[in-house]
């Protein structure tokens, strides 16, 4: 199965970048594993949030394909444990799942249309995290949940 994180504006906070950096390396190692990352909208420091949103809902959308499980990771989202977010993720390869999209929005958010794209919305916590650090904090938790499924001594429970 194929896992793609799709972001929005690149990392430039380096102690970030090199967190991000490392787990994308582990994660290699366990699936076929994609960062793409959405540029930064031009000129629209002055623009409405909505009209943000809206804007960078249309580059989301182009890094989606049609076949694609679409996963938001939404303050509003279902939360899981690890264990948990790792029998999802079990689940999908279950089913057959081919091509697995993550997506990390902006500042504001998720248009409308990237919403009705989605076919879950997951949270990481109730708290509210800089979109930076949910990147590292994300891969962490995926690279997690691979060496849950192999049983692998990096998860203690």
């Amino acid at each position: 199965m194929k896992i793609t994180l799709v972001v929005v504006s690149k990392t430039d906070v380096p102690y970030i970048q090199t967190g991000i950096d490392e787990y994308v390396g582990r994660l290699r190692h366990y699936c076929d594993f994609e960062m793409v990352v959405v540029p930064a909208l031009k000129g629209m420091g002055k623009a409405m949030p909505e009209e943000v949103k809206e804007r960078e809902g249309e580059q989301i959308l182009k890094q989606l394909a049609k076949a694609d499980a679409v996963v938001l990771l939404d303050e509003h989202g279902r939360e899981y444990t690890s264990v948990g977010f790792a029998e999802m993720l079990q689940g999908h390869m279950n089913r057959g799942t081919r091509s697995l999209a993550f997506v990390i929005g902006g500042a504001y958010g998720f248009s409308k249309d990237v919403y009705a794209a989605a076919t879950h919305k997951m949270s990481l916590s109730q708290l509210t995290f800089n979109h930076q650090m949910v990147r590292l904090f994300f891969l962490e938790q995926l690279y997690r949940a691979h060496t849950i499924l192999r049983h692998e001594k990096y998860h203690n429970e």
